[in-house]
Parts: structure tokens; sequence; C-alpha cells
């Protein structure tokens, strides 16, 4: 197809489109950039008027109409709520006397893990998004644009545009064909393995532990699960970035793929977890707790998580952003990236220098982590 056949255009929002026109680009096989996903942040009001959130998908139509490509993109006010922490280039750009926001960001909103950031249906259309969002910078007068948590299969995309690549460290759990947590118990020393067996012996005490999916998820468990959101939230952020209503539709348009994990105390709930699924990978997103019980949150985010990718089958666990403690308990060290296209050539040139020197921090970090994993070493 030809350029002169494509239109590149600004979207009002994911929810102009019908979900079957938007998932058949690609994405709903990681869940957050699903039509469902995106539309609940959208109509919950977590995204939106007042958040900082703006959507601008940048789509790709043909001459009939058809949506060919998008890209899941906000117009952003600040740098809340991405992961990926630009502030230092925000104070720079500022103190120069000039303004750093808004700046165009593609991502799913909320959510450090890595996924499809260029949605299409053919990926020679790849080069087109991306010279798209660079214009909707220069015509729009954004200091930058920036996708965060790139899944790996796409990074070449951002580098073959000439768009500044910057690495950072999540830890995620591997499934290499185990048949249960005691399986996958057998591969640590054996100091990790009686730590690891005392801390879910411990957690487990005097606790009932619920799984919830699909029609198993009722108002009361959203109900209860909003508690522990909001203090979470609440401590790291100051705010939570989503409305109660975001829950609500979650379990509307996509609770088979979510797995809410309940810890109860005499009938009443405790604590939660709550996971999305994905083709893939299971994705420990959000926990909280109103009572505060030793190793809860390891059994509940991180080792109920091995069980579930499992008994699913799945490839591995994403439990979310930072966290060297996971390091111990078989979450192992991997490289995120995420990609970033300045204006202004001076600014550029200096982030580009900054991020050069960063990433062989990274690369040493890494390697560093990588001999002080728990598993038994040849």
């Amino acid at each position: 197809m030809s350029s002169e056949e494509l239109t590149v255009s600004i979207a009002p929002s994911v929810g102009s489109f019908a979900a079957e026109e938007w998932n058949a680009l690609g994405g709903n096989r990681y869940p957050f950039v699903s039509h469902e996903f995106l539309t609940a942040l959208e109509d919950s009001g977590s995204v939106g008027e007042g958040t900082g959130w703006d959507p601008v998908p940048i789509v790709i139509t043909d001459a009939a109409g058809q949506l060919l490509a998008a890209m899941p993109s906000y117009a952003k006010g600040h740098s809340q709520g991405e992961y990926v922490f630009d502030h230092s280039w925000a104070d720079a750009w500022q103190r120069a006397g000039r303004h750093y926001y808004p700046k165009l960001q593609i991502a799913a909103p909320f959510t450090p893990a890595s996924g499809p950031r260029l949605l299409m249906r053919d990926e020679s259309l790849a080069p087109h998004l991306l010279k798209a969002a660079e214009m909707v910078c220069q015509q729009s007068g954004l200091s930058s644009a920036h996708a965060t948590f790139i899944e790996e299969g796409q990074r070449h995309f951002f580098e073959d545009a000439g768009w500044l690549m910057r690495s950072d460290i999540q830890f995620h759990w591997e499934n290499r064909g185990y048949s249960s947590f005691d399986d996958f118990l057998g591969e640590l020393a054996s100091r990790k393995r009686r730590t690891l067996r005392k801390e879910r012996a411990a957690a487990q005490e005097g606790v009932e532990i619920l799984r919830l999916s699909g029609e198993d998820i009722r108002p009361e468990h959203w109900d209860a699960f909003w508690i522990f959101y909001q203090d979470t939230g609440a401590r790291k952020w100051g705010r939570p970035y989503l409305t109660r209503e975001a829950f609500t539709l979650f379990g509307e348009r996509m609770a088979n793929r979510i797995v809410m994990i309940l810890a109860l105390m005499d009938g009443e709930p405790i604590a939660g977890a709550l996971n999305f699924i994905g083709d893939e990978a299971l994705y420990g997103r959000y926990w909280g707790c109103t009572l505060d019980k030793r190793f809860l949150h390891f059994e509940l985010c991180y080792y109920q998580a091995i069980d579930l990718a499992i008994e699913r089958g799945l490839k591995r666990v994403e439990a979310g952003a930072q966290g060297g403690h996971k390091l111990a308990r078989g979450y192992e060290p991997v490289r995120t990236w995420s990609a970033h296209w300045i204006a202004d050539p001076g600014f550029r040139a200096a982030v580009a220098d900054f991020l050069e020197r960063e990433r062989a921090g990274v690369a040493l970090d890494q390697n560093y982590l990588d001999q002080r994993t728990p598993f038994r070493k040849a």
C-alpha cells in the first residue's frame, strides 16, 4: 500500500473505535493496550480532563476509513504514573526557560509492563506511526515524545527511526516448564528453598486465600480491593491514579483476564492482589492491605502468582516496577526499554549523552544482579 492511500490523524479517544476494530490490530494479546482496558480508563475518568493524561491516539486509516494502525498516546501535563523517570530532564529544560510540558506519551497509563506500543495490521506501517508522532510534537509545540515499556520485538522500529533508547531493570519470574511450586523450589539453593517455604507457611497461617476470576469477582470483592488500592496509592503517589469506577469497568469488560487474590482473616478480607492475564504472561499490578501480616505481601504478589503461572502454563510473571526484594524470591533481572524523541537538537544531544552513561550503569547493575539469583550454581 502506498503512503498516498493512508490518512494519519489524531482520534478523540480509544472509545471512538469499536472494540473489534481496535483489537484487530493485535494488541489484545497484551491486556493493557486492549480496547477494554484503555476505554475503562477513559470512561472512568482515570485519564482525560483534569488528570494530566489527555487521550490523543494517533491512528492510520486507509482510503475506505479502515483502521490499519494506532498508538495509544496521551498529551501529558506532568510525569506522574509513567515509571520511567524524566523529572530531571523536565527540570533542566525548564531552568533553561523552555516548556517541557505538555509532552507526548505513548504508553499504557499507570502500567510498568512491557508490551506493543505500535499496534499494526502490517509492520510496514511502523515508520509512518513514528513519523506521525514526531510531526504531532512539531506541529503542536510539544517538547518530546516518549514510548515507555516497549516490548523487545518492537525495539528495532524505534532504533531505526533514530529515537533515543533508554533501559532499566525489572524482576520477572521465568517458567522453565515447572509442574508445581515445589518443582520450582528444587532449582533453588537449599538455604533459599528453606527460606521461601518458611515465608509461605508464616504468611498462610491463620489466613484463608481466595483466587477469583470472571463472574466469581462480585461487587463486594471490588469494594474490598478498592480499600486496599487506596491505601497503597495514598502511600506511594499521594492519591490513587485509578478511580473506583475503573475497577467496576475492569470487572464488566475483562474479568476473564483478571485474577483477584484475597486474604481473609475470620472471614473478612485483609489484603488483596490483582493480576491481569496475557497470552504468555501473568501481570501483577495492584496490591494493598488493611492489616500488616508478615510475608503476606510476598505470598499474594509473588508466590501465588508463580502458582498461577504454572497452573495456566504461562511463560513468565511480571510483578511490576522496581523491587530488589523480588530477586531472593526467584524473580530474575530483565532489561526493559523506552524510546524518546526530543524536538530541540541541543537538548536531544544532552539527553543522548546522559542515556549513554546511564545504559552503561544499568548493564553493570544487571551483571551484578545476575550473579545473585537464588538458583543453584552450576
